[in-house]
């Protein structure tokens, strides 16, 4: 049996390439142990690396926790500070003053894929203090930063990358930073990971409902995504599950299962109170990291 057929995931991390340790070349890791988070980074730097892995040349980090829900707010507080350090790192974010687009990507209207919106929300934009109140912009030292929520296409008829097109065209950002939600394969990702990297995203990829990719190439600046895991579809669970047990010779009936459940995803039954709380999370880490001071 193929595991790629029924086993879903957007995080580098989980890819089996990584889980295996036996890394082939065009691809390093590096693991950092603090005390609020564990924080992986994958790099693939050529090519081949990038065939391996399944995906594009670049940076992942993925800042793992936990559950958030357990989590007071001074460890929360330290936790953006760790999540704000690793964006500045991944777009090489320095003390000079440039223009900033934020698109909170996804279906505000299902919990599951609100955290795009949810985060925009809570997002200090700045690019219209600069047009009409330069004198106070100036004194704060506040960067540029504007946001937009794009929708999806069964809301609009409009694909969001042309959305974001025409915002980046009219903001002109130095740098495009997109939120979504991701798909994991593993329920432990779900409320306790946040994915960072510079190689941009294709909304949707994670359920197979795969959009046009957001990237340097497609909008014309360099493009940071931060992901969330906040599902996983049901025959990962049923692979993983049957995984763990040490079952490998597959029916004909369970692949039949197997490949039914790739349309149906689970979610936590905290999803309102998980969702909001990590929507305020990365927000809190996208203000942090923007700040001069």
């Amino acid at each position: 049996m193929n595991t790629n057929n029924y086993v879903r995931t957007d995080l580098a991390a989980e890819s089996p390439v990584i889980e295996s340790g036996n890394l082939p070349d065009g691809i390093t890791t590096k693991n950092e142990n603090l005390d609020i988070a564990y924080i992986s980074t994958v790099d693939v730097i050529n090519d081949n690396g990038a065939e391996q892995i399944g995906k594009p040349i670049g940076t992942y980090v993925t800042v793992s926790f936990e559950k958030i829900w357990k989590l007071d707010d001074n460890t929360l507080n330290k936790l953006a500070d760790s999540i704000s350090c690793v964006i500045k790192n991944v777009a090489s974010l320095t003390n000079e003053k440039k223009k900033f687009l934020i698109a909170g990507l996804g279906n505000r209207h299902i919990t599951s894929d609100s955290v795009g919106p949810l985060t925009v929300k809570e997002i200090t934009v700045t690019s219209h203090l600069e047009k009409e109140e330069k004198q106070i912009f100036d004194i704060l030292k506040m960067q540029s930063i504007s946001a937009i929520t794009p929708g999806v296409i069964g809301e609009t008829g409009i694909e969001t990358l042309e959305l974001i097109k025409g915002a980046v065209n009219s903001a002109k950002p130095d740098l495009l930073i997109v939120i979504d939600a991701l798909c994991s394969k593993s329920v432990d990702r779900l409320a306790s990971t946040v994915q960072i990297c510079n190689t941009g995203i294709s909304p949707g990829s994670g359920i197979g409902n795969k959009r046009h990719a957001i990237n340097k190439d497609t909008v014309g600046v360099p493009v940071i995504a931060i992901g969330v895991p906040t599902m996983v579809s049901s025959s990962t669970l049923v692979y993983d599950a049957l995984e763990k047990a040490e079952i490998t010779n597959i029916s004909d009936r369970l692949a039949e299962i197997l490949e039914n459940g790739k349309s149906f995803f689970v979610t936590l039954n905290e999803n309102d109170v998980v969702i909001s709380s990590l929507a305020s999370l990365i927000a809190n880490s996208i203000n942090t990291a923007l700040s001069l001071e």
